[in-house]
């Protein structure tokens, strides 16, 4: 069995021949997500989309998870902003702790995804980049 294909099957759930090194990369282009932790926040968003930028045309699967890591923080931070905003009818209370917990908790299991190899789509995730 080969330890690459020269094009992976995008819509299949699982990439089996997908080197280790490609899905170390993935798992941490998720997690470069986690830089927003660092400052004010806009690392959330720049740090996957950098690495997205630089990697994309490395191998098909740094490009499928780049642009879901890059649409799922784009829409988080959208999320974000309309939590605050409703933070004057109260709700924004609720929601804004929700959406902070989904912007760190969901890049770690997107990252452990990508580790073993597998797709994973983000839930609640605008495909601004498709």
């Amino acid at each position: 069995m080969p330890d690459t294909l020269d094009v992976h099957d995008l819509d299949d759930t699982t990439f089996a021949t997908i080197p280790d090194d490609v899905c170390t990369k993935a798992a941490l282009l998720h997690l470069s997500a986690l830089i927003g932790l660092i400052g004010n926040g806009i690392g959330f968003v720049l740090a996957p989309l950098a690495f997205w930028l630089v990697k994309r045309n490395d191998d098909p699967f740094l490009d499928e998870h780049g642009k879901e890591a890059v649409n799922f923080q784009l829409s988080m931070t959208l999320a974000a902003i309309v939590s605050a905003v409703l933070m004057a009818l109260l709700i924004g209370f609720v929601l804004l702790p929700i959406v902070l917990l989904a912007m760190i908790g969901l890049p770690i299991i997107a990252a452990m995804r990508a580790r073993d190899g597998e797709s994973y789509r983000y839930p609640a995730t605008i495909r601004f980049i498709k």
